[in-house]
């Protein structure tokens, strides 16, 4: 494929600018990736049987090649970046289109890992990709726009699920080839329709851990164990306790999508106004409230619907991390971003390797202790966020930077 310096991509037609690759790439990542999770809990209760436990192992599993992002900067010695991250949104779609072949424990959770693979892969090429593609002034409501796509791109498939799963009788079979094919078709469309483009900025291809980022590595490792909490145990109390069928959960899902194209923009908005810090502030508080009333469903019996909203609630305050990737993007060295993007993955996933099937053993005995544990989660973050500066650059990442004495690295 032609090489071409993203300088000279503006000379292009728009559908071949890298914006409109970013666009499509992020449109045709949660087509697979949002679809599995929506029949995820119910193909997995009602085909496989799992209970507490085993939806820990799943997502334990699943896991691991997040842990194992840093492979990504092996990988980028031989393969662009650009390719990698095509290739890894091709195997997403494959596995998931035959995840319904394998319905037991042990094929779930083989599948699981393969889409695993090209999802984490994915994802930790493309946050490279977009911070080296997008400008400093323009990321925040860039990435907002984004994120606004996806969702879009995902509330089509959902909607279909909802008027089509009981009407047609549809099987998770039909659905997940469905969704997983069409992931598979963006991505070797992407791969053919765009050349490859080529950022100024050359990226080191090495492992680093730089000192002076150790907020966002610290901030990355909290996010990523508090994620786990959410994607694995919100939705399956959605099942296990209130009995929600395929057509509801996704229902659920719908109400989370048409929420984020709305706020999505605007969230980008409020970072590029209100800055990193504030916004962090303001998720992480949210999110001490919201998982401090998930436990009060269980402590004190609260309904479906308080349950309903905090999951809304709870998916709109996520959308803010994207304040995380604009407070890296400001303080990085521009050749550190590829390398830092595979390590903060794996630092993201270290919890994530055990936190769930852990906390599946605690679901067994109080599902309220595994919420209030995230509120705590929530509170650290919260604490790491104060030290923040309103205007990081290199050199003043943190508070701390002008009272301590400054790293080598």
């Amino acid at each position: 494929m032609r090489t071409l310096p993203l300088a000279e991509a503006r000379h292009l037609p728009v559908w071949r600018r890298p914006t409109t690759l970013l666009f499509l790439m992020a449109a045709g990542m949660p087509v697979a990736f949002a679809t599995w999770s929506a029949l995820l809990n119910n193909f997995v209760i009602e085909v496989a049987g799992f209970d507490g436990s085993d939806i820990g192992w799943l997502h334990t599993v699943r896991e691991i090649p997040g842990f194992l992002a840093i492979g990504v900067i092996a990988l980028l010695m031989f393969i662009r970046e650009q390719v990698l991250g095509l290739m890894a949104l091709l195997l997403l779609g494959v596995a998931t289109a035959i995840t319904a072949w394998f319905p037991s424990l042990g094929g779930i959770l083989t599948i699981t890992m393969l889409s695993s693979i090209g999802f984490h892969y994915y994802e930790t090429v493309n946050q490279s990709l977009q911070l080296q593609w997008i400008d400093r002034a323009r990321a925040p409501q860039m990435l907002g726009w984004l994120l606004a796509a996806g969702s879009a791109a995902t509330l089509a498939a959902y909607v279909l699920i909802v008027l089509t799963w009981d009407a047609l009788e549809l099987s998770y079979n039909t659905v997940y080839l469905a969704s997983g094919g069409v992931t598979a078709l963006i991505a070797v469309a992407c791969f053919l329709l765009f050349p490859q483009f080529e950022a100024p900025n050359p990226q080191v291809k090495k492992f680093i851990l730089r000192r002076r980022y150790w907020l966002y590595y610290a901030l990355q490792f909290m996010a990523g164990a508090r994620r786990q909490i959410f994607v694995v145990f919100a939705g399956f109390m959605m099942v296990e306790r209130f009995g929600f069928d395929v057509h509801q959960v996704t229902a659920l899902f719908l109400i989370n999508l048409i929420a984020n194209i709305i706020i999505a923009p605007l969230l980008g908005r409020a970072v590029a106004i209100w800055g990193e810090q504030r916004t962090l502030i303001f998720e992480y508080a949210g999110l001490i409230c919201v998982f401090l009333a998930y436990g009060g469903v269980y402590w004190f019996g609260w309904g479906v619907l308080l349950a309903s909203a905090l999951y809304v609630i709870d998916h709109i305050f996520f959308g803010l991390a994207l304040a995380l990737k604009t407070y890296f993007q400001k303080i990085a060295d521009p050749g550190d971003i590829a390398p830092t993007a595979a390590v903060a993955f794996t630092i993201n996933h270290i919890a994530a390797v055990f936190l769930p099937a852990l906390l599946g053993y605690l679901w067994l005995t109080s599902p309220a202790a595994v919420f209030l544990l995230a509120a705590g989660m929530a509170a650290t973050s919260l604490g790491l966020a104060l030290l923040i500066p309103r205007h990081p650059v290199p050199g003043h990442e943190t508070r701390l930077s002008r009272l301590l004495p400054a790293p080598a690295e």
